[in-house]
C-alpha cells in the first residue's frame, strides 16, 4: 500500500449495534438539469467576469492595485494606498496602477428594478468644483427607470471621439451639452485627477442614473417624475468635440467608442465633481473602474449595531455578495465639528477671570473638534472600521480592507462617526449600491456625506473611497482545496504564517484507554495511533528542564492528569508544577481573572464560573510558581460603556501548555499543546463517557454537573467530549510567541508599580539559552517526509491583550491586523474557518460547543450582531454544490444544550439564536434545491445535519452509584437518576474539511470567539501535504482521515465502509438513521445500555427546511427547557 491515496483495507465490523442499512439502487444523482445553468437571474459564469489582476507573489486573487510593499508574510492585504499624493497633480505614467489587463467581454448587470417614488429636493450649499464626466458603459437603456435617488455616476478615464449630447426635451428646457454649464472651481477643493484608467467598454457596466431638471448648485422646488425625464432623453452624436476638454468646460455626455456612454447627472447634490481629462494613450485596467462623485439621497439610520437608511429603497435590488470586497478609505474633508458643545462649554469658562487667553487665539479650535472614523457595513453587519483620528475635520486614513462577504444586500454603507467617551455619534453616511459593484467593477470617487435627513451633514463634507467586489467564482485560492501547488502559503492575511516541517498529534477526549476504540488503517498500511492527551501533557511537564508556560480559562491545582493506575495517578498538577519549579524550571501560569471571584480580607467568593482562579493563586503563593491572574480589559481609549462590557462579560479563553522537550544531541526544543481542554475539574473523560460507573473511582473527587442545583448525590456526572492537539516544530514557537505577548501585556506595571525603577520580566529569553533550538531551526521533518505537517496558528485577540502590535494603527496592515475603533485586532481564526469552508470540495465535519452566526441573514433579529460568516458560508457552499450538481455534506455536532440550567434565561437565548442559525441554513439549502428543480428528489437533510451526543446506562447488579440520599421528587436530579441518561457535553472547537485539513483550538463558533475584541482565543490549522486531494487526486488517507474516523467510531460505536466517503448520499442517510435510532433509545421510557452516543439533534426539519420541535418532545428529557429556545427581554452580547 502506498501513500498516493490508496484506500485502506475493508474494516471488520466493530461493535455494530445498528441493523444493516438497506441499500437501494441509487438513482442518478443529481438528475440532469432541465434548464440552462446557471439561470439567468444569477451572475454569469466565471469566464464572463472581468479578468483577474496580474498575480502577486502569493497567488491570492485580491486586487493588485494600489501597489503594495510586500510584508514579511506575502499577503496583499497589507498594501498601502497609491503613492501619489491626493489629489494627484498629474496623471501617472502608463505603468501606474491599475496594471493593464484585457477588458472583459461580459455584459454587466441587468437594469435595476424601478420605482416611481420621487424624493424631495436637497439643497446644495457646499462649494462647486469642476465636474468630471460620468462613466456609463452600455447599452444605456432609457426604457429602464433609474434609482429613486441620484446614485453617483462614474468619472471617465479618457477624452476621445465624438461627444454625444444628453438632452431632455420638454418643460424646463432640460439639456446637456459641452457648453451648457461652466462649473466654478472652489478655492477650497482643487480638482482631482483620477488615476490612470482605461475607457469603459460597452459590455462592462450600465449605471442607471436619475437626471434631475435643476442645475448643479441651484435649489429646486422638486424633482420632475423620473419616467418623464427618461422618456424625453436621448443621445445625440452629431456634435464634434475636441479630444481634450478643459477642466472648466466639462462635457455633459461623451462617447469615446461605439456603445460607450459618459454623462453627468444634474443632481442638486453633485457639488464636488472632478475633472479627469487626459490625452494620449492609456493602459487598460484589470477590471472596470467607475469613479462616481455623488452619493445617495436619504440615509436615515436607526439601528443599534450599524446605521441603516430608512427611506423607501424598494427600487434597489438585493443581491448576494459572496466573495471578497477590496476597499480603500482614503480621506474625508470638511467634516462638521461634532464636539461643538464641548467647545462652547470651554469658551464659557474662558470668560472667567484668570483664565488663560491661549484658547482664544485658535488653540481651542485645534484642540476640540470631531474624532472621526469610518465604519463599513453590509446588510447592517460591520465588516471593517478605520482607526480614529483625533481632533480633525480633514482626516486622512488611506486605509485598506480586503474582507470576505456572504451577505444579501442592496448597498454597502460607509458610516462616518465621531468617537466620544460614551460611544460614538453619527456624522453621516455614504452608500454604494451593490448593483454598481456586483460584477467586478472598481468604483472609486468622492462622495458627499449625508446626514440622517438625507442632506449634506455640512457644506463640502465628502468622503473619498474605492471599492471592488470579487465574486467567489473568481477567487482561485478556493478552487483546489489545501496544498495545491508548491507555492501554497496557507491561509493568507494572518499574523502568523504557515510553518512547514512539523509534527502534529491529534487528541479526542482527555484520555483514550488502550483498546477503547477500533484499530484504523491509514494509507500505506500504517496504523492510526490514538493519542492520550493528559498522559502526554503530564509526561511533557515532568520532562521539562527549562520552562513550563500554561495559559487557561481555568487551571485547578487539584486535578490529576493520570488516572489509570501507577504512581502518577496520585500526583496532582499543582504538586507537579511546584516540584518542577523547585528543580529550577521556570513555571508561569496565565489564568483568566474572573471578576466575580474575589478574596479580600478573608472574604472569598468562588465566582459565577467557578474557575478556581483565586484558589490557584493562593495555592502557589509561597512557591516559585508565578501565577498571573489576567482580567479581560478594554483599552483606555474605549468608551466607558465598552470598558464595562468587556471587563464583565468577556474572558481570556485560550488553552495552551508550552514546554521545552528533548530534541536529541543534547539540545532542547519547544512543544506546544493547543485545543479546547482546560486543566481543571470536570474535563477528564474517555470515549466511553460513563455517567454513573466511575463516580466512586476516577471521578470520585472530580464530580461536575452544573445542570443540577442543590444536592447531586446519586446524580449522573456530565460527560465531557473535547478536542486537543500537540505541535512539534516551528508552529510551536508561534504558540510561545502568543504566550509571551500576552504575558508582557498582563504583567505590565500599573498604578503605583510604575514608580519602580526596574521591573523583573519573568519570561525566559530563549536566545540566551544556547541548548534550546531557535524557531528558524525547529523543523522536525523534511518536506520529503510523507508524514510531515504544515501548521498555522490563528488567534482572536486585540491589542488590549497583547504587547507587540504596532502602536501606530497605520502599520496594522503590515502585520495583517484588522483595525477597529481604537484597537488593532487579530481575527485570523474567523479568516481560517471561512477560507477552509470556501475551499471545501466534498464535506465539512464540525464539532463545537456553540453554533451561532450570520444573524444578518436570519428571518428575525437581523441586527443582533452575531455576524460571523461561518454558518452562511457552509450553507452557501452546499447551495453552490447543488447548483453544480455535485455531492456535498456537512455534519455538525453540538451539545444538546449549553452548559448550565437549560431552563435559565441565558441558556434559552443561546438555544433560540442557535435555532435561528439552523433555520437560516436549511432555508438557504431548500431555495437552492427549488432553483434547480431538485426539491422532490432531495431534502435539505441530505446535505446538512445537526447532531448531539448522549449516553444512557442500564443498572447492573454491582452498581452502587445510586446510593446516597435520594433527590427530591419531580426534580431534574430525580428524573435523571431514574432514567439513567444525560447528555455528553460537546466542548470541542474543531473542524475537519475533506479529510485533508483540520482546525483545533479554543474558539467557539459564535461572535464572542470570532470577533477578536471579545473572548481571546487561539487555534491551529494543519494539513499533511502528502495527503491532500490536490496531490493525490483521490480521497486522502492520512492522519486527519484517521482522526475523523476515530471520532466517528467513538460517537457511533462502529465503523462502516460508507464512512470513508462522508459526502455520499449513502453515508449521509446512514449516519442520520443512526442518530435517529439512538435518539429513540435515549428518549425511551425504559433505560437500556447505549453503545452509540451520536443522537440526531432533537428538532424536526421538514422537506422545505423548516425547523420545529419534535412532536411530543418540545423540552429536553428530565431537565426541561424549550429545545428551540426562547427570547424575552433586551438584546445583549453575553449569549452571542
Amino acid at each position: 500500500m502506498d501513500n498516493n491515496g490508496s484506500p485502506p483495507p475493508y474494516y471488520p465490523p466493530y461493535q455494530n449495534a445498528y441493523p444493516p442499512y438497506p441499500h437501494h439502487p441509487a438513482s442518478q444523482y443529481p438528475p440532469p438539469p432541465s434548464d440552462q445553468y446557471p439561470p439567468s437571474q444569477y451572475p454569469p459564469p466565471p469566464d464572463q467576469y472581468p479578468p483577474a489582476p496580474a498575480p502577486a507573489p502569493y497567488p491570492y486573487p485580491y486586487s493588485s492595485y494600489p501597489p503594495y510593499q510586500q510584508a514579511p508574510y506575502p499577503y496583499p492585504s497589507s498594501a498601502p494606498p497609491p503613492s501619489s499624493a491626493y489629489p494627484p497633480s498629474a496623471p501617472p505614467p502608463s505603468s501606474a496602477y491599475p496594471p493593464s489587463a484585457p477588458p472583459p467581454s461580459s455584459a454587466y448587470p441587468p437594469s435595476p428594478s424601478h420605482s416611481s417614488t420621487t424624493y424631495p429636493p436637497s439643497p446644495t450649499s457646499y462649494p462647486q468644483s469642476p465636474s468630471s464626466a460620468s462613466s456609463h458603459s452600455g447599452p444605456f437603456d432609457y426604457n429602464q427607470p433609474p434609482y429613486p435617488y441620484p446614485y453617483p455616476p462614474a468619472r471617465p478615464s479618457t477624452n476621445s471621439g465624438p461627444l454625444p449630447t444628453l438632452q431632455h426635451q420638454g418643460s424646463g428646457s432640460f439639456k446637456y451639452d459641452s457648453n451648457h454649464y461652466q462649473y466654478q472651481q472652489s478655492g477650497m477643493y482643487p480638482p482631482v485627477e483620477s488615476p490612470h484608467q482605461s475607457p469603459l467598454r460597452a459590455s462592462r457596466f450600465s449605471l442607471h442614473q436619475r437626471y434631475d431638471s435643476c442645475p448643479v448648485g441651484v435649489e429646486a422646488s422638486g424633482y420632475p417624475p423620473v419616467d418623464q425625464l427618461l422618456s424625453n432623453m436621448h443621445l445625440s452624436e452629431n456634435q464634434p468635440t475636441d479630444n481634450s476638454v478643459g477642466p472648466s468646460a466639462p462635457s455633459s455626455a461623451r462617447c469615446d467608442k461605439v456603445g460607450e456612454f459618459y454623462g453627468y447627472p444634474n443632481s442638486s447634490f453633485t457639488t464636488w465633481e472632478t475633472s479627469s481629462t487626459y490625452s494620449g494613450n492609456q493602459t487598460e485596467s484589470p477590471s472596470p473602474v467607475l469613479t462616481p462623485t455623488t452619493s445617495i439621497n436619504g440615509s436615515q439610520h436607526s439601528q443599534s449595531l450599524q446605521i441603516v437608511p430608512l427611506q423607501n429603497k424598494g427600487s434597489l435590488k438585493v443581491l448576494l455578495l459572496h466573495g471578497n470586497l477590496d476597499i480603500w478609505v482614503y480621506e474625508a474633508k470638511n467634516l462638521p465639528n461634532m464636539d461643538m458643545f464641548h467647545k462652547t462649554l470651554g469658551d464659557m469658562f474662558m470668560k472667567f477671570p484668570g483664565t488663560g487667553s491661549n484658547k482664544a487665539d485658535g488653540q481651542s479650535n485645534r484642540g476640540i473638534t470631531s474624532d472621526p472614523y469610518v465604519s463599513i457595513s453590509v446588510a447592517n453587519a460591520v465588516i471593517g472600521r478605520t482607526y480614529v483620528i483625533s481632533n480633525s475635520e480633514f482626516p486622512v486614513w488611506r486605509q485598506h480592507f480586503n474582507v470576505p462577504v456572504a451577505h444579501y444586500a442592496a448597498e454597502v454603507h460607509f458610516v462616518v462617526k465621531d468617537s466620544d467617551l460614551v460611544g460614538s455619534q453619527l456624522i453621516g453616511i455614504v452608500a454604494i449600491p451593490v448593483e454598481h459593484i456586483y460584477l467586478g467593477a472598481r468604483v472609486e470617487g468622492i462622495y458627499p456625506i449625508l446626514n440622517a435627513s438625507g442632506k449634506p451633514c455640512k457644506p463640502g463634507a465628502v468622503l473619498r473611497l474605492s471599492i471592488q467586489y470579487t465574486p467567489i467564482e473568481r477567487l482561485s485560492i478556493y478552487h483546489n482545496g489545501v496544498g495545491a501547488g508548491p507555492d501554497y502559503y496557507g491561509v493568507p492575511g494572518t499574523y502568523f504564517p504557515l510553518r512547514t516541517g512539523g509534527k502534529v498529534t491529534l487528541y479526542q477526549d482527555a484520555h483514550v484507554p488502550d483498546g477503547c476504540l477500533p484499530n484504523l488503517i491509514l494509507g500505506g498500511g500504517r496504523p492510526y495511533v490514538h493519542g492520550k492527551c493528559w498522559h502526554d501533557i503530564f509526561d511533557a511537564i515532568r520532562q521539562a528542564q527549562r520552562l513550563i508556560y500554561i495559559a487557561g480559562w481555568s487551571v485547578w491545582h487539584n486535578v490529576k492528569l493520570v488516572r489509570d493506575g501507577g504512581a502518577a495517578s496520585s500526583v496532582t498538577i499543582g504538586d507537579l508544577l511546584r516540584s518542577k519549579s523547585q528543580e529550577g524550571v521556570r513555571v508561569l501560569l496565565l489564568v483568566w481573572d474572573d471578576p466575580t471571584s474575589r478574596s479580600i480580607l478573608g472574604y472569598k467568593t468562588d465566582g459565577i464560573m467557578q474557575t478556581h482562579d483565586e484558589e490557584i493563586r493562593r495555592f502557589f503563593k509561597h512557591s516559585s510558581v508565578q501565577v498571573l491572574l489576567c482580567p479581560r480589559t478594554a483599552g483606555k481609549r474605549h468608551s466607558w460603556v465598552k470598558q464595562r462590557e468587556v471587563g464583565t462579560i468577556y474572558t481570556h479563553h485560550q488553552k495552551t501548555v508550552i514546554v521545552d522537550a528533548d530534541a536529541g544531541h543534547n539540545r532542547r526544543k519547544i512543544l506546544a499543546f493547543v485545543g479546547g481542554l482546560d486543566l481543571c475539574d470536570g474535563r477528564y473523560d474517555t470515549p466511553n463517557h460513563e455517567l454513573f460507573k466511575t463516580l466512586k473511582t476516577v471521578h470520585k473527587d472530580d464530580y461536575h454537573n452544573p445542570t443540577f442545583t442543590g444536592s447531586t448525590a446519586g446524580c449522573p456526572r456530565e460527560p465531557w467530549h473535547d478536542l486537543h492537539s500537540r505541535l512539534d516544530g516551528p508552529a510551536a514557537y508561534d504558540v510561545l510567541t502568543n504566550f509571551e505577548e500576552r504575558w508582557l501585556k498582563a504583567s505590565k506595571p500599573q498604578g503605583m508599580k510604575k514608580l519602580k525603577k526596574s521591573y523583573n520580566d519573568s519570561l525566559l529569553k530563549l536566545e540566551r539559552i544556547p541548548d534550546i533550538i531557535g524557531a528558524a531551526h525547529a523543523a522536525s521533518t523534511s518536506d520529503n517526509d510523507p508524514e510531515t505537517w504544515h501548521v498555522q496558528i490563528f488567534r482572536s485577540i486585540d491589542s488590549n491583550s497583547v504587547k507587540g502590535f504596532p502602536k501606530d494603527p497605520k502599520e496594522a496592515t503590515s502585520k495583517n491586523l484588522v483595525c477597529g475603533k481604537n484597537v488593532l485586532i487579530d481575527m485570523s481564526i474567523h479568516t481560517a474557518y471561512v477560507k477552509a469552508i470556501r475551499a471545501a470540495q466534498h464535506f465539512i465535519y464540525v464539532e463545537n460547543q456553540y453554533f451561532i452566526g450570520s444573524s444578518y441573514n436570519w428571518n428575525q433579529y437581523k441586527d443582533l450582531g452575531a455576524n460571523n460568516l461561518i454558518p452562511m458560508e457552509i450553507a452557501l457552499k452546499i447551495a453552490e454544490k447543488i447548483r453544480a450538481h455535485e455531492r456535498f455534506a456537512a455534519y455538525i455536532v453540538i451539545p444538546m444544550w449549553p452548559e448550565g440550567v437549560p431552563t435559565g434565561a441565558a441558556t434559552q437565548r443561546i438555544l433560540f439564536w442557535q435555532h435561528k442559525t439552523m433555520q437560516m441554513m436549511y432555508e438557504t439549502i431548500y431555495k437552492a434545491l427549488v432553483e434547480m428543480g431538485l426539491e422532490g428528489a432531495f431534502c435539505p437533510q441530505d446535505y446538512l445535519n445537526f447532531f448531539c451526543l448522549g449516553n444512557r446506562e442500564a443498572i447492573d447488579g454491582n452498581d452502587t452509584s445510586v446510593s446516597g440520599s435520594p433527590a427530591a421528587a419531580n426534580t431534574p436530579q430525580a428524573f435523571s437518576q431514574k432514567s439513567r441518561r444525560f447528555m455528553i457535553y460537546v466542548h470541542s472547537k474543531g473542524m475537519i474539511v475533506d479529510d485533508e485539513y483540520v482546525i483545533v483550538g479554543s474558539a467557539n463558533i459564535n461572535q464572542r470567539s470570532m470577533e477578536g475584541t471579545r473572548d481571546t482565543e487561539i487555534a491551529m490549522g494543519a494539513y499533511q501535504p502528502h495527503h491532500t486531494w490536490a496531490r493525490n487526486h483521490s480521497s486522502p488517507f492520512g492522519e486527519i482521515y484517521g482522526y475523523r474516523m476515530s471520532l466517528w467510531a467513538e460517537h457511533t460505536g462502529t465503523i462502516e465502509d460508507c464512512f470513508r466517503e462522508p459526502e455520499s448520499l449513502e453515508c449521509v442517510r446512514r449516519v442520520r438513521a443512526m442518530g435517529e435510532m439512538n435518539w429513540k433509545q435515549f428518549a425511551a421510557e425504559h433505560a437500556t445500555e447505549m453503545t452509540g452516543h451520536l443522537l440526531k439533534y432533537p428538532v424536526e426539519i421538514d422537506r422545505k427546511g423548516k425547523v420545529t420541535s419534535l412532536p411530543g418532545c418540545e423540552s429536553f428529557p428530565d431537565v426541561g427547557g424549550n429545545i428551540t429556545g426562547s427570547f424575552l427581554g433586551i438584546q445583549e452580547n453575553l449569549t452571542i
